[in-house]
């Protein structure tokens, strides 16, 4: 735990694939059985060591107006379980249209995804708040699930079959 001294997104910092300043940095098992203690020797983390970063309100820089309107591309929003060991988020992940969030386990330019209203887990325990949001490193993601989030549960497949053509998950 600690703060990062970046000017700008967070999740734009970390895609930068640079070594990132620390501050105030304390550290503990990460079974969390023993309580955090100072870590003044680590002044610097490398994004790919990472797994999953927790951001809270105050990690985001005030947007102005070209950058409002800049968000205000269209994605289509899913719900989705993300297991990246030990760890297991749940949140919502946002993507253009006709990218389906299996996807997300390609090999992308973007090291760092953002998953907003985040939930994060360690071994079935929850790991700090309800984050804003959790942005995970894809190079640890093993599996993307679609979920519903009010049970959980993995998404229902809809009765009945298709209507004709290939789709992308039939190739």
């Amino acid at each position: 735990m600690g703060i990062m001294e970046v000017s700008g997104r967070l999740s734009d910092a970390l895609n930068r694939r640079e070594a990132i300043s620390l501050a105030a940095v304390s550290w503990a098992p990460i079974e969390g059985d023993e309580p955090f203690e100072p870590a003044p020797g680590l002044r610097s983390v490398d994004p790919y060591d990472l797994i999953v970063v927790l951001g809270g309100v105050d990690s985001r820089p005030p947007l102005d107006e070209k950058q409002r309107e800049a968000h205000k591309l269209h994605k289509v929003e899913y719900d989705v379980a993300l297991d990246c060991p030990p760890f297991r988020v749940i949140g919502t992940v946002h993507l253009f249209p006709g990218t389906e969030p299996a996807r997300l386990l390609d090999r992308q330019t973007e090291l760092f995804i953002p998953i907003t209203d985040a939930i994060t887990f360690i071994e079935g325990q929850r790991v700090g708040d309800e984050s804003e949001v959790a942005l995970v490193n894809r190079s640890y993601l093993k599996s993307v699930e679609q979920i519903d989030r009010r049970t959980f549960e993995p998404v229902k497949r809809l009765p009945g079959r298709p209507l004709g053509g290939t789709s992308y998950g039939e190739r």
